[in-house]
């Protein structure tokens, strides 16, 4: 038996699950842009914990969400992860943003999932699933034009776009094929299950020397200039 304590701040949700072998016990979360994380994710883990009826020593690992992101809500999250992993002395299990966003979504054979969340201008964090949620493209910063994911359009029957990163791409790209998850936010909730996979296969990380995933180099990139 595994109960896990998973967090997510990657974005403007701030977002804490307790779950027993990958099923949710508690949820608790407040999707605000004003980005109150610092003042609201430990009262949500004591929460969480309450609704569970359990407390931080029944806590067997601790799972953040490990970005793109936010570089604010993804200190916020992986400091507090972190911290309770050395006070508790248990595993950190590390699970990827784009994954979990993707799963909120229910595709069908032959269909892909684009997790985008929102970046700057027209700019998303963006990463390809296939329907069995398996990665086929790498988590990138992608800038949107109206060729852009032209070769997954024209591979899969429709591609579901999900995420804040979605409106963007809906109001550039022209195609029939697709569908549209536009107010979804990474959440704690989906990464129940995938936190659990990795508890049972003992892949965890190193608590000391552990950094979210900021994909600064996109940072350097500049828009392409028209001609």
């Amino acid at each position: 038996m595994a109960i896990i304590l998973n967090i997510e701040t990657a974005t403007t949700n701030c977002s804490v699950s307790v779950a027993k072998d990958g099923k949710v016990l508690a949820l608790k979360e407040y999707n605000s842009a004003s980005f109150s994380h610092a003042e609201q994710l430990h009262i949500f883990i004591e929460e969480a914990l309450k609704m569970a009826s359990l407390t931080l020593k029944d806590i067997n690992a601790i799972a953040v969400s490990k970005g793109p992101g936010s570089y604010t809500g993804l200190r916020i999250g992986v400091s507090a992860a972190k911290g309770l992993c050395f006070s508790l002395d248990v595993p950190l299990i590390s699970i990827a943003t784009l994954s979990s966003l993707a799963h909120q979504t229910k595709p069908k054979k032959n269909e892909a999932v684009v997790a985008v969340l929102d970046a700057r201008r027209m700019e998303v964090y963006s990463a390809v699933f296939l329907n069995d949620f398996t990665q086929v493209k790498e988590t990138e910063a992608k800038i949107i034009e109206e060729t852009s994911y032209e070769d997954v359009l024209n591979t899969y029957s429709k591609v579901h776009f999900v995420g804040s990163g979605a409106e963007k791409i809906k109001n550039t790209l022209d195609a029939a094929n697709t569908a549209y998850i536009l107010d979804a936010v990474p959440s704690a909730k989906e990464m129940c299950a995938l936190s659990f996979i990795k508890f049972k296969n003992s892949d965890f990380e190193d608590v000391a020397y552990f950094e979210p995933y900021y994909l600064k180099d996109f940072m350097i990139v500049k828009p392409k200039v028209k001609k």
